[in-house]
């Protein structure tokens, strides 16, 4: 079979198991070379016979490498397969009437790229997924072709579709500024309702890993492209979120009321945006604001709750609705602010995150009135990771992180003065 060797004692066993360590790795390794050998997919020039037998075996060694991605090692030559994907999508789109045998070829090639640098296209894996695969570093303009071919498969394939955006995910979601309105008008069409749910949550994802991009939309000089993230992406995104008509809490599946890891890609998202006052008024217009709210009683003690915390305090100087805001009680306010602590120490080596510091500090001495003892001692000690943390910086950034230091350290003085008279006035209570 194309030139691999193996004992065929392994493959008249019972347990082919036994096969597969002896199998799989020439597999990779000799597919790798036939596909190089090939000019981008043009079995016309191949005089053998051997690349036109691989591409049509292709379909069948995927499903082989990926359950038995733990027997071999994985490719270290990734950029060279997919130099023969950027091929055959360069004959896809050169040829006439796009015939189907080179989109065919196109779909296995970058099927078999994932499979062998052992990725998993599983989209149970989407939000655990390790990313940035690709050590290379690149110029965006190397994966426009990725652009051109989502733009013109992806109301058609939905698989493919579906490995592109993990394929540029693991690119850093970057394309050249002349592909950009391409990309996020496939973007949009990738989180239709009427598209599968893990589609929907790709580019979801894709969205999050250019977050600060979208984020400085406003800095654009195409006015064109500002009009179509702020128009049509941003209420697109809320669709991929929000709960469709009818889920419960009960419910199994992508469409129940919170998912962790889906919800916490979104509020990353969200707090990336709302650090922009120009995006405040489309994440009240386009009800992200009111999303955010929604879920202040379905987030508990995970990370989401620093980015809900970080959110509110940043659109709350400016809310432009009286009433945005109002229905959030004291307890809610008080309740999310303390469970930030929590996570914070986690995430406060993010200049984004500990930028949010001081105001986190305010809001949380605005809402300590209605703490518990037990909830002072706490947030006593997440403050205390917090500042550790920070003090553990680079010596280089300890001017970047000085002011929110010494509010951390001032909220950590108040909270132990508050504690210590609430302690007292127990004591005399008692009997």
């Amino acid at each position: 079979m194309i030139g691999v060797q193996f004992d065929k004692k392994d493959i008249v066993r019972i347990d082919k198991s036994a096969a597969l360590p002896q199998l799989v790795q020439p597999l990779v390794t000799q597919f790798q070379k036939v596909l190089w050998a090939c000019d981008g997919g043009d079995v016309d020039k191949d005089t053998t016979g051997v690349a036109r037998r691989a591409w049509k075996l292709l379909d069948i060694i995927c499903p082989i490498l990926e359950p038995a991605q733990r027997h071999y090692v994985a490719s270290s030559h990734t950029m060279q397969n997919l130099d023969v994907c950027r091929k055959v999508c360069s004959r896809v789109r050169s040829s006439e009437h796009y015939p189907w045998y080179l989109l065919k070829a196109l779909r296995d090639a970058l099927r078999f790229t994932f499979a062998a640098a052992k990725v998993s296209r599983d989209p149970a894996q989407l939000w655990n997924r390790q990313f940035w695969w690709i050590n290379d570093v690149h110029s965006p303009e190397n994966f426009d072709w990725l652009v051109d071919y989502l733009d013109y498969i992806n109301s058609d394939d939905h698989e493919t579709a579906y490995d592109i955006l993990l394929l540029l995910d693991g690119l850093g979601t970057r394309c050249s500024p002349a592909k950009q309105h391409l990309f996020i008008e496939s973007l949009i069409a990738c989180m239709d309702v009427d598209m599968p749910d893990s589609l929907r949550h790709a580019a979801l994802r894709a969205v999050h890993s250019v977050r600060q991009d979208m984020a400085s939309i406003h800095a654009i000089d195409d006015a064109s492209l500002r009009d179509i993230v702020l128009t049509e992406l941003s209420p697109a995104i809320l669709t991929v979120v929000c709960p469709r008509p009818g889920a419960t809490p009960a419910d199994d599946g992508p469409d129940h009321i919170f998912d962790d890891d889906l919800n916490s890609c979104y509020l990353e998202l969200v707090f990336a945006l709302a650090r922009n006052s120009n995006w405040h008024s489309h994440l009240f217009g386009d009800h992200h604001i009111d999303r955010c709210i929604s879920m202040i009683t379905e987030v508990r003690f995970m990370p989401h709750e620093f980015y809900l915390a970080g959110i509110l305090l940043l659109i709350a100087p400016e809310q432009l609705s009286p009433t945005a805001l109002d229905s959030i009680t004291d307890q809610q306010w008080w309740d999310t602010m303390r469970i930030a602590w929590m996570n914070t120490y986690n995430i406060a080596d993010d200049i984004h995150c500990f930028e949010l510091l001081p105001a986190l500090v305010e809001g949380t001495k605005k809402y300590m009135r209605v703490a518990l003892t037990y909830d002072l001692e706490q947030l006593i000690r997440d403050v205390g990771y917090t500042l550790e943390t920070l003090e553990s910086r680079d010596p280089e950034q300890v001017e970047q992180v000085e002011g929110a230091a010494a509010a951390v350290k001032e909220l950590r003085t108040v909270a132990s003065d508050m504690l210590e008279r609430m302690v007292k006035s127990e004591e005399v209570v008692s009997p």
